[in-house]
C-alpha cells in the first residue's frame, strides 16, 4: 500500500488500516430522469419530480434527494474507497447536504480514515471512523458524511 493511499488490489483488514488512509473516487454524473426516478419511489416531493414546481420552491428547480446524493456516494466509496475484507458493514453516520445535486452534476468523494478503534470485547474486529466528503464538477462540497464501520481484523496464527 502507498503511503497514505487506499489500494484497490487487495482486500484490507482492520489491521491494515491507519489514521490518514485516503481515497478518491471516480465520478458520477446525476440526470433529471434519475432523480426523479429516485425520488417517486423513495422521496416523493414535488421539488424532487417535478420541473415546474420545483421552480416555485426555495431551490429554484429540481434537485436530487439528500438519500439520493447518500445513495450515490456509497457507490462511489464502495468503487473507489479501501477494499475492506467483508465488505462495508456500517455501524452508523452523521450527514450533512451542504448544497443541492442537480440535474449534470458530476459527483465524486473523496475519504479518509479519522479514527481506528481495536475493539475490547471482540478481539476479531475493529471500528474505523471515515469523514467522506461529495463534490460537485466545480469542487463544491454537497455532502459531509462522518461513517463508522465494522472491519475484521486478521486472524490471529495458530500455535
Amino acid at each position: 500500500m502507498a503511503r497514505g493511499e487506499a489500494t484497490q488490489d487487495a482486500r484490507l483488514y482492520f489491521d491494515d488500516l491507519r489514521v490518514g488512509l485516503r481515497f478518491r473516487s471516480g465520478s458520477y454524473v446525476v440526470s433529471a430522469e434519475e432523480i426523479r426516478q429516485f425520488a417517486a419511489r423513495y422521496d416523493p416531493q414535488p421539488f424532487h419530480l417535478d420541473e415546474a414546481a420545483a421552480r416555485e420552491s426555495p431551490f429554484g428547480g429540481l434537485v436530487a434527494s439528500g438519500w439520493h446524493t447518500a445513495a450515490i456516494t456509497m457507490r462511489l466509496t464502495l468503487e473507489g474507497g479501501p477494499r475492506l475484507a467483508a465488505g462495508t458493514m456500517g455501524l452508523g453516520a452523521e450527514l450533512s447536504w451542504k448544497l443541492p445535486v442537480r440535474a449534470g452534476d458530476s459527483l465524486h468523494a473523496v475519504g479518509e480514515i479519522i479514527e481506528t478503534i481495536a475493539s475490547q470485547s471482540r478481539s476479531d474486529r475493529g471500528r474505523i471512523v471515515m469523514r467522506v466528503e461529495t463534490y460537485n464538477q466545480r469542487e463544491e462540497l454537497v455532502q459531509l458524511q462522518i461513517a463508522r464501520v465494522l472491519v475484521p481484523r486478521r486472524a490471529a496464527p495458530k500455535a
